[in-house]
């Protein structure tokens, strides 16, 4: 199985640890948040081919991918954005001829600074029963941004709680049953979304978060919520709180 991690971003909120390392090869609990990220994958869910896209200390990150693809026993590809940063939907169009290779197989995508014991298998199988385009790791858990699903699970648009902004415009009168949901930063992907994400990059231009995309698409494509698990940890260590949390819960 394929899968792109997501290891570019420039990871500013956690300076002056990634002033001189990338975020994704910071330690928790002695282990690189890349690492745990590839090993989880490999173990549960049977990846054997990494795509990681680089910006940030890309040459760290190449020397990196040099010295353990072997003792990982993953191939390790490496989705080069040093010239430019494009996010994950660009991010993840620009590495697409690595990581589809026209078998129809699902693609899983992952966070770098997402640390987590949930068992990817589980969400994979809802995916493979759901015959879903997209499945999302979700929660119910405090943010003001949340995704919005209705009650077979399906993705129908995007609210901002703060503000009381809803996206698409369509839906903003009519939310009734609607549940709001955080976005977890896994999701299992179906190769053939590719095609639409290459007609939402000619509409905004090559450099665009893969979350706007999905509330373009709710409607014609089959964007799924699965439930993270009651007693499992998930963690977005890209803050510094949540960093220490995070190597405090796996030291």
């Amino acid at each position: 199985m394929n899968a792109m991690i997501f290891a570019a971003g420039l990871g500013t909120r956690l300076a002056p640890l990634t002033d001189d390392c990338p975020k994704a090869l910071l330690p928790v609990g002695g282990v690189t948040m890349l690492e745990r990220a590839m090993t989880l994958l490999r173990d549960t869910v049977g990846v054997d081919r990494v795509v990681v896209n680089i910006h940030s200390h890309a040459d760290m990150m190449r020397r990196w991918v040099a010295d353990n693809a072997g003792r990982l026993d993953v191939e390790i590809l490496i989705s080069d954005e040093s010239d430019c940063l494009l996010d994950t939907g660009g991010g993840l169009l620009k590495a697409a001829p690595l990581l589809d290779d026209g078998s129809g197989e699902p693609i899983m995508l992952y966070n770098a600074d997402i640390v987590t014991d949930i068992n990817p298998a589980a969400m994979l199988d809802a995916y493979m029963r759901s015959d879903a385009d997209v499945t999302l790791l979700t929660a119910d858990r405090h943010t003001s941004r949340k995704l919005l699903f209705d009650a077979d699970d399906h993705m129908c648009g995007w609210v901002n709680t703060s503000t009381g902004e809803i996206k698409p415009q369509e839906i903003a009168g009519n939310t009734d049953g609607l549940t709001p949901l955080a976005f977890g930063g896994i999701h299992v992907v179906n190769p053939r979304i590719f095609t639409s994400l290459n007609e939402y990059a000619a509409q905004v231009g090559e450099v665009f978060s893969i979350t706007p995309f999905y509330i373009a698409r709710c409607a014609s494509h089959r964007i799924m919520a699965w439930r993270q698990p009651d007693g499992t940890r998930w963690i977005d260590a890209g803050k510094p709180a949540t960093y220490a949390e995070a190597n405090r819960l796996w030291c």
